[in-house]
């Protein structure tokens, strides 16, 4: 059974800050020009979501849309649980209908062999439901996002909570740190494809 988290939408955002290497913004080139952007921060117990707007006479300011997390019984067998959360994106994908969807990629140094695998079939999923759609997907390694958001490529999951807050001008923090997490993914996006617009 599929559980949903989401916040209210609080005022507009604020004004990004943009920074970033040439060969990492041309990763980015061939990618639409992106105005509702979802993040998502996959995981196998908690998977986070965040979508941003761009508004462009607001000059390509960020504004957030919803944020949350989807969830399957962990009592669920793998297909089960991959099934769920699949649904579960296919939904958001449907209701929402984003302009890119951001995943977070993998690193190939997880400590635990066992816990990329799963990841990786998370992923998997979530590539699929937004090919489905007919939604190009894009991804950026989680140092990468948290050097863009934080300005420390080793920022804590506390860290990143607050940096998205203060980017966001959200009244609150977003919470689990999953929810952060996606949103930064989104942000980072953003960022990424206004510096190609410079």
């Amino acid at each position: 059974m599929l559980k949903t988290q989401r916040f209210p939408m609080p005022g507009q955002g604020a004004k990004a800050r943009v920074g970033s290497t040439v060969r990492r913004v041309q990763r980015l080139q061939g990618m639409p020009l992106a105005h509702r952007v979802l993040g998502i921060d996959p995981g196998l117990n908690i998977t986070g979501y965040g979508l941003l707007d761009v508004d462009k006479a607001q000059g390509a300011t960020p504004r957030f849309v919803e944020g949350g997390t989807l969830r399957a019984r962990d009592t669920d067998s793998l297909p089960k649980r991959i099934q769920t959360l699949y649904d579960g994106l296919s939904e958001i994908l449907r209701e929402h209908s984003p302009d890119v969807v951001v995943i977070e990629e993998l690193f190939s140094t997880y400590a635990h062999p066992r816990s990329a695998l799963l990841m990786a079939h998370v992923r998997g999923a979530f590539m699929l439901a937004a090919q489905q759609q007919n939604i190009p997907v894009h991804g950026f390694t989680p140092n990468e996002v948290k050097q863009v958001i934080s300005g420390n490529g080793h920022a804590t999951k506390s860290q990143m909570q607050m940096a998205i807050k203060a980017r966001l001008k959200l009244n609150f923090v977003p919470n689990p740190p999953d929810v952060a997490d996606a949103l930064s993914i989104a942000l980072c996006y953003i960022l990424r494809q206004n510096s190609l617009r410079q």
